[in-house]
């Protein structure tokens, strides 16, 4: 509510002050007492009584709070960058070298020998482990998205799939240490590891037996990660129908 951090207990005439202020936020923090009194026809005793309700110390210690909250708004609000294709036009050029090939074919060799393909990925990778699972399922063979990768052990894998097991996992930082810990506990039981990341020089890149790294420019709204998943995309996709090809060889 405002910039408290918590619902504040208002009366009816009081939620009308807070309404003019929420519509009128840009004007409100550089009016004087008297000014917002007449704009909400209450008297002044009644806006220092609201602002009390806010704790604030007076009228001059709201505004000013009220001042911070609508510049941080401003700020959170500004517009993100429009798709620059350029990135991703870049990446599909560096799909016809000879070193993607390569990490696609090695993904893909060792996917056809895999009797199932686990898939794990946190945050916006989660969703795309989970068309991968689909994409897979559908294609070559059967593939689980791990959706609750911390509250999903590896421990039990049978000593006969240890080898039959492959885990693919996505992380555009390639840093996530619940994926690093997921790693390392599929690790012994001697399975296959296939990452896609932002970068080979990560250390889910480094841990894994191939990595398939696209070079997006990492972007950041808020506090989310925004990087586009187009390449991650290209990647699923060109990586299931390379195996599908091969086993229908």
């Amino acid at each position: 509510m405002l910039f408290l951090p918590y619902q504040a207990e208002l009366r009816s005439i009081e939620i009308d002050i807070y309404d003019y202020i929420t519509k009128n936020l840009n004007s409100v923090p550089y009016m004087r007492i008297r000014e917002l009194a007449d704009a909400c026809h209450v008297s002044t005793s009644t806006i220092l009584r609201f602002c009390k309700k806010f704790d604030c110390n007076g009228y001059a210690d709201f505004r000013l709070k009220l001042q911070i909250y609508a510049k941080e708004l401003k700020e959170l609000s500004e517009p993100i960058q429009t798709i620059d294709e350029l990135p991703f036009i870049e990446f599909l050029k560096r799909t016809h070298s000879n070193e993607f090939q390569e990490r696609i074919n090695s993904a893909a060799n060792i996917l056809k020998e895999s009797d199932l393909v686990l898939f794990v990925g946190i945050g916006t990778s989660s969703i795309f482990a989970s068309y991968g699972a689909l994409l897979f399922s559908s294609l070559f063979t059967l593939a689980l998205n791990i959706q609750d990768p911390l509250n999903t052990p590896l421990y039990n894998i049978s000593d006969r799939l240890d080898n039959k097991v492959c885990l693919v996992t996505l992380s555009v930082s390639g840093e996530n240490e619940d994926i690093i810990d997921y790693i390392n506990h599929i690790k012994l039981h001697s399975s296959s590891i296939i990452s896609i990341t932002n970068s080979s020089n990560s250390s889910i890149a480094k841990l894994s037996d191939v990595d398939i790294p696209y070079y997006a420019n990492t972007e950041m709204y808020r506090e989310t990660n925004i990087t586009s998943q187009l390449s991650v995309t290209y990647i699923l996709e060109i990586l299931a129908r390379t195996v599908h090809k091969i086993k229908n060889q």
